[in-house]
């Protein structure tokens, strides 16, 4: 008896592990990847490329594992806790079950590592705590016995330092690759996104909108006279200006929306579900707005603006950003300082 469920623990051990480690293994490749949008999804939908011919031929299925990662670590925290301290109840049972000569280390292990990671540092090491003091209850029961009575004490501090570790290292290794996303998908200077998140994002909004008919809608804004303030003034006042434009775009627009820079003193907006006449009401107000700021700062610079309202687009983000510059272009030609519309269908 004590035999069968050795090996069906060390099976059950051996697929927990392997599991998880895959689990790991593909967090860390979609993170040392080209970095994916940390956006909600819906359940719903699906972003999967409308056609496999116009698009980055593995975007379909790593969107789909960066889905399934991201519900996964989103499941309630306390439904985390509850499994994880469950686990190491089951654990204890087996170990009292089986008797003080078989070593059931490798098994606390397991629920240890998975509420460090789904839950955090503080319940890690809570969960140390609860396996160390399990693992001795399941001696003591069993009928184990050493000479002194100190060395229960130490048996057990020996067991929640062999836990501490792993639990560390996890933490740390979920902050530094949540720190290295973060930073691989921001703009260093003014916070906004950076153009290769950008363009990530709004090849999946393109394949949303191809699919579903919603409309979005993308905005080129170019800084005039963003040179002449760098001459004048140098970087220590050019950098604040930039700083300041994303600022103040955030704060005209919802959280669904994005902003990016594109380099230099050139932003990027990804409007989703905004048609011709919101995009109107928007993007007017915003340039108030900006150009508002930069009188208050006494700061010579306007904003010349091109936005293309599209719906069912069937174009790569290339084409499209390319389409909505051109109208940028054609502001900066026509004596800057306003915003140009154009719509696309398709």
């Amino acid at each position: 008896m004590i035999a069968l469920v050795v090996v069906i623990s060390a099976v059950v051990l051996a697929a927990a592990y392997l599991v998880y480690g895959r689990f790991l293994a593909r967090r860390l490749q979609l993170d040392d990847s080209k970095p994916t949008p940390a956006v909600s999804i819906n359940d719903d939908q699906d972003f999967v490329p409308a056609s496999a011919g116009n698009h980055e031929p593995r975007l379909a299925s790593k969107l789909k594992s960066m889905k399934f990662l991201a519900n996964l670590e989103r499941r309630n925290k306390l439904l985390w806790t509850i499994a994880g301290f469950a686990l190491i109840g089951g654990v204890g049972f087996l170990d009292f079950v089986t008797g003080y000569e078989l070593a059931f280390s490798l098994f606390y292990l397991l629920p240890v590592s998975l509420l460090a990671w789904f839950t955090g540092q503080r319940l890690g090491m809570l969960a140390s705590i609860a396996s160390a003091c399990v693992w001795l209850a399941a001696d003591v029961a069993a009928g184990s016995s050493y000479s002194q009575p100190f060395i229960y004490a130490w048996n057990t501090l020996i067991r929640f330092s062999f836990f501490v570790i792993p639990v560390l290292l996890l933490s740390s290794l979920k902050r530094t690759l949540n720190r290295e996303k973060e930073l691989a998908r921001t703009d260093y200077l003014t916070g906004a996104a950076n153009s290769r998140f950008f363009y990530d994002l709004l090849q999946m909004e393109i394949d949303r909108s191809h699919r579903y008919g919603r409309p979005f809608t993308l905005a080129i804004i170019d800084l005039d006279n963003f040179k002449t303030v760098n001459d004048e003034f140098g970087h220590s006042i050019g950098d604040p200006v930039l700083c300041i434009v994303v600022s103040s775009i955030r704060k005209c627009l919802r959280k669904t929306d994005l902003v990016a820079r594109l380099g230099g003193d050139e932003f990027a907006l990804l409007l989703p579900e905004i048609d011709v006449e919101s995009a109107r009401v928007v993007l007017a107000k915003l340039q108030s707005g900006l150009a508002e700021k930069m009188r208050q700062c006494h700061w010579p610079v306007t904003f010349s603006i091109g936005v293309l309202i599209s719906s069912a687009a069937s174009n790569t983000a290339d084409e499209l950003v390319r389409m909505a510059d051109d109208l940028m272009y054609a502001v900066k030609r026509a004596g800057k300082d306003a915003i140009q519309y154009s719509t696309y269908a398709g």
